[in-house]
């Protein structure tokens, strides 16, 4: 089993409890074939420590390789997903509180939607740009196998509710900003982990606060898990953005806003978690303009 191409086909399943669950075991065989679950540094250095949980199981092919240069294509248009969720503009998606029992299901299925989607881009990242190091790919196979977990916790407890994975609208908004950076990797890490994905760390201490207040207890468990989690992803996207802009002789601070002004990403807002962002990586330089 070569990775790349697995992470394609894995990227193209439509079903999403299977796609989690063939996510995890991609990632235990890449870990089993290594036999370290990350091999890159962290933006400061220091090793990046893998979720428990996440798929770093033994073996689960006799033979897995991974070929770094192969450039490869898509059977059919990716990513695989099925009907529903139905996809609708951001400005359609109704507003949810979780202080009902509707607003809380509705609102723990848009982060499950979230979840899936991050499968989506980190397999993606994995398949489709060819030639980066090593630690590149398994890091972004580690990445997937966490976005597994966290999509089954919230789809398992947004079953314990009544409700399932598609019974919501949705908006594609992360798999856009995908598609707009599919033609260079740099601009990916610069505006998939360490954009989007930061979003998530300002935003999931006020919705733990919301879920605790409605007294739900399981969700902020859960919150606790992506929030720990999505730190070590940020902070790889940093670490790969950093080397990609050294390798290229530019300015990583400077390059930013060029690459969010060509690629009409979102733009910065308060409130920030700056604990977070320190610890993904952000250098002081970034997040004093932040305090400013």
């Amino acid at each position: 089993m070569e990775l790349r191409t697995r992470a394609l086909q894995v990227l193209l399943i439509a079903d999403p409890q299977a796609k989690a669950a063939a996510a995890r075991e991609l990632h235990a065989a890449a870990t089993a074939m290594t036999g370290t679950p990350s091999a890159s540094p962290a933006a400061d250095g220091a090793p990046i420590t893998p979720s428990p949980d996440c798929g770093t199981s033994p073996a689960l092919a006799p033979e897995v390789w991974l070929d770094t240069s192969a450039i490869l294509v898509p059977e059919t248009e990716p990513p695989g997903r099925q009907a529903r969720p139905r996809l609708v503009a951001a400005l359609q998606v109704a507003s949810r509180s979780p202080y009902t029992p509707e607003g809380r299901a509705a609102l723990l299925h848009a982060i499950a939607h979230i979840e899936f989607n991050a499968i989506n881009l980190a397999l993606d990242a994995v398949w489709r740009f060819p030639d980066m190091p090593r630690a590149y790919y398994l890091d972004w196979l580690r990445v997937a196998a966490e976005e597994a977990l966290h999509f089954t916790l919230l789809d398992e407890h947004l079953r314990g509710l009544g409700r399932a994975y598609g019974d919501f609208d949705a908006h594609d908004g992360l798999w856009t900003m995908a598609m707009r950076t599919a033609g260079d990797v740099l601009a990916r890490m610069a505006l998939v982990p360490r954009t989007l994905e930061a979003r998530g760390l300002d935003a999931t201490p006020p919705l733990q606060a919301k879920f605790a207040k409605a007294g739900d207890a399981r969700a902020v468990e859960i919150l606790g898990v992506i929030l720990r989690d999505e730190v070590g992803h940020v902070r790889i996207g940093n670490h790969w953005y950093r080397h990609l802009c050294r390798e290229r002789g530019l300015d990583p601070v400077a390059l930013y806003p060029e690459l969010v002004e060509r690629h009409e990403a979102p733009k910065l807002r308060p409130p920030f978690n700056l604990e977070a962002r320190g610890g993904a990586g952000f250098s002081d330089e970034e997040l004093a303009y932040l305090r400013s």
